[in-house]
C-alpha cells in the first residue's frame, strides 16, 4: 500500500462495502463527504467526515482520535452536512 500523506496518517481505511457506499452517494465538497456513523452496539456518532476511501475523523474530536473502528459500523447515514472539519 502507497504512504499516506502525513495529514492523512490517522484516518481508517474504510472496507471496501462502505467505499462503494459513499462513492455511489457524492461528494460533500472536493473530495469529502460527511454523515452519521451508527455503530452495531447501538452508538452513533454525528459529523463524521470521509475521504474515501478513509474515515478522516470526528466532529468534537481531535484528529486521530476515532473511537471506533470501521469493522463496527453498521450503517452510514449520508447528511452532506458543511462544517470546518480541518484538525
Amino acid at each position: 500500500m502507497a504512504e499516506l500523506p502525513n495529514a492523512w496518517e490517522d484516518m481508517l481505511l474504510l472496507p471496501e462495502k462502505w467505499q462503494a457506499f459513499l462513492h455511489a452517494r457524492g461528494e460533500t465538497g472536493m473530495g469529502y463527504t460527511t454523515g452519521d456513523v451508527v455503530l452495531k452496539d447501538g452508538s452513533v456518532f454525528r459529523d463524521v467526515v470521509f475521504m474515501n476511501p478513509y474515515l478522516g475523523g470526528v466532529r468534537g474530536r481531535t484528529k486521530g482520535d476515532i473511537p471506533f473502528s470501521t469493522d463496527e459500523i453498521e450503517h452510514i447515514e449520508v447528511t452532506h452536512k458543511r462544517w470546518q472539519w480541518e484538525w
